[in-house]
């Protein structure tokens, strides 16, 4: 019976769907941040697999379809920035000032880490994009010369921990701005992040959703000038 059900085409996707509609379940009977359904998904999926003694390519070989959807969610983001275009214009140099900051500070921690903790340039390329989407990073991470699996692993840390702790950080510094709040979240955490921005707020959700794109963009120019540091 494991044999048939393992050996479906659909067994990865099924479960994975299976597991995020528990995981959002658990979410919404606790009401506790910390239970991220996408997070959640993560841990209760390796579980199974490591209890039931399943090979992570038996079960990516039909779940990893699921991540051709992820390019038209992205571009679904750009609708709440649609109907927020008239904030944006008239915010648009502290938009782009504060996004571009915030790619430079995220470059230049990545930088500082792997130089306090020695990591070798490959190790420290593989990290650098972990704070846009996946599409881009693992993109540059592969014309730098690092290992995409550490690039995805970064990437959806850096997302989950992001989305889990977002409001938190900005109850703790006390940034209400919904502008500041929406770039912030998207800046660090992409479209992990955003999900959680456009939960707490229309405003926030765009500005979040723009963040994704424009971060990726500037990612890209920065990210060859700060692999030469290593």
């Amino acid at each position: 019976m494991k044999e048939i059900i393992i050996d479906s085409a659909y067994f990865g996707i099924a479960l994975s769907i299976l597991v995020y509609f528990v995981s959002t379940k658990i979410k919404s009977k606790t009401k506790l941040d910390f239970l991220n359904p996408l997070f959640l998904t993560i841990v209760l999926i390796i579980i199974f697999l490591l209890s039931f003694k399943i090979d992570y390519e038996v079960y990516n070989s039909s779940a990893k379809y699921l991540s051709y959807l992820l390019t038209p969610a992205t571009v679904c983001l750009a609708v709440p920035l649609y109907k927020q275009i008239n904030l944006l214009k008239k915010n648009v140099k502290a938009v782009i000032i504060g996004i571009t900051v915030g790619v430079i500070t995220s470059l230049g921690s990545i930088f500082l880490m792997s130089f306090l903790l020695g990591l070798t340039h490959e190790q420290y390329v593989s990290i650098l994009p972990k704070s846009i989407t996946t599409a881009i990073g693992l993109g540059i991470s592969e014309e730098l010369g690092g290992i995409p699996s550490i690039t995805i692993a970064a990437i959806v840390l850096t997302g989950n921990l992001g989305n889990i702790m977002a409001v938190w950080i900005c109850k703790l510094f006390r940034i209400k701005e919904p502008i500041a709040v929406g770039l912030a979240i998207g800046t660090s955490s992409h479209a992990l992040g955003t999900t959680k921005a456009l939960e707490i707020g229309e405003i926030k959700g765009a500005m979040s959703s723009l963040s994704i794109a424009v971060a990726g963009l500037l990612t890209v120019i920065f990210a060859s000038v700060f692999a030469t540091f290593m």
